[in-house]
């Protein structure tokens, strides 16, 4: 099946209350129809609270397959809208398991750049009121990925998105999942992942300091 985008939302930071607290998040965003730019930070009238860990070049596109919201929709029983885990491009034929860090995609008049795996954090949890949900995304590898931006242009939700260039190493977001937070010292399987140069900075900086605690 041909890889198509379902939806492209964007959204600015707001306050949201969770468990006693206010937080700020950008997790909430909007279905968008109309042409937008999309630079190489950021989806114009997007927007991320936390900069440290959301945004930035090598998290300029946050993805999520399609597939997965009917398993999620199952698990904790409502309806999900498009956008439903903050991500930018809600996707279909684009799963963990076909896509490869590194892999090179034409969308729209933009070119970008599989960066890395998405780290859910806890901006999910506050958005459903579900404390582990972070944790039941990362033991099912069902957690999207990253698109850093090569190229700057206007892009819409009828795309298009067609891959330009499957890297060879072949390091799928499924296998760089399993290592992440299953297979954690497997210092072989994570050198094979940092042989990849195009991993963004904050999972180089992760995996290297894994391996020098494992050494």
């Amino acid at each position: 099946m041909s890889n198509h985008i379902v939806s492209l939302n964007v959204g600015k930071p707001r306050k949201h209350v969770y468990q006693g607290r206010e937080i700020e998040t950008g997790i909430h965003k909007t279905p968008l129809k109309d042409r937008i730019f999309l630079s190489l930070f950021n989806l114009e009238g997007d927007g991320q609270a936390d900069l440290v860990h959301h945004g930035g070049i090598d998290k300029a596109l946050c993805v999520y397959p399609y597939e997965h919201y009917a398993y999620w929709e199952q698990e904790i029983g409502q309806k999900l809208a498009y956008g439903a885990f903050g991500e930018n491009l809600t996707t279909m034929g684009l799963s963990e398991a076909e896509v490869c860090i590194s892999d090179i995609f034409r969308f729209g008049e933009a070119i970008v750049q599989v960066s890395q795996p998405r780290q859910p954090c806890y901006k999910v949890a506050a958005r459903y009121n579900i404390p582990d949900f972070p944790l039941r995304i990362q033991q099912t590898g069902f957690t999207g990925f990253y698109f850093r931006v090569l190229k700057e242009g206007w892009v819409s939700a009828a795309g298009p998105l067609h891959r330009l260039e499957k890297h060879s190493a072949g390091i799928t977001v499924t296998f760089a999942n399993q290592i992440k937070y299953h297979d954690k010292n497997n210092i072989e399987a994570i050198k094979t992942i940092l042989d990849v140069p195009e991993l963004s900075a904050s999972w180089r900086a992760s995996l290297e300091e894994r391996i020098a605690k494992l050494k």
